[in-house]
């Protein structure tokens, strides 16, 4: 699958076969939007590929995560006013699951990671104008992790994504990456 998209912002250091996706993050990578902060950034590595209409993605992340911001995961984009990155991020000293939902400004949701030695899965699904966002330790069982309005679209870019704002040199394995029909599993089917 890592053998159809594209990047937005590539990194100097990745390679790709049909299973697994291999990057490591350039310095001062990011993406944001204003909030709190007011600057945009919209320099982070992300490898996307397009999807007509409503969709589910899955995919798999490992990654040795150690300083402020490291972040991998799933990016939904629409262009760089609309998006959504979900994943793991490093702060405060931890693992946190962490969205950033991008409506013209961006926000930032966390909680704290469970145990990921092996990586973790992520699911989006978006369909009828919300996204909805599950991560899983084990690939079986997938607790929600956001719901939220997303803005409707004819097409969307979906893929992996990865930065780290206050450094370079993250190292990312993506894999089991999978794009589909919508899901349309109720809400506490963790399934």
């Amino acid at each position: 699958m890592f053998t159809q998209g594209s990047w937005l912002n590539p990194p100097e250091n990745w390679s790709a076969d049909d299973a697994q996706l291999r990057v490591t993050t350039d310095a001062g990578t990011d993406f944001w939007r204003k909030t709190h902060y007011g600057f945009i950034r919209d320099s982070g590595h992300f490898f996307g590929t397009d999807v007509d209409g409503d969709f589910t993605a899955q995919l798999h992340v490992a990654a040795q995560y150690a300083a402020l911001y490291d972040q991998a995961g799933l990016m939904v984009r629409i262009d760089e006013q609309n998006w959504i990155k979900c994943g793991v991020e490093f702060s405060d000293g931890q693992l946190l699951l962490s969205t950033v939902l991008t409506v013209e400004h961006s926000d930032w949701a966390v909680s704290l990671a469970p145990a990921i030695p092996d990586g973790f899965w992520l699911r989006v699904t978006v369909a009828q104008g919300a996204i909805r966002v599950q991560y899983s330790t084990d690939g079986q069982r997938w607790p929600l992790l956001r719901l939220a309005p997303f803005p409707a679209a004819s097409r969307y870019r979906v893929g992996p994504m990865c930065c780290t704002p206050e450094r370079g040199g993250l190292e990312v394995e993506f894999s089991r990456f999978s794009i589909g029909p919508a899901q349309r599993k109720d809400l506490h089917d963790l399934t």
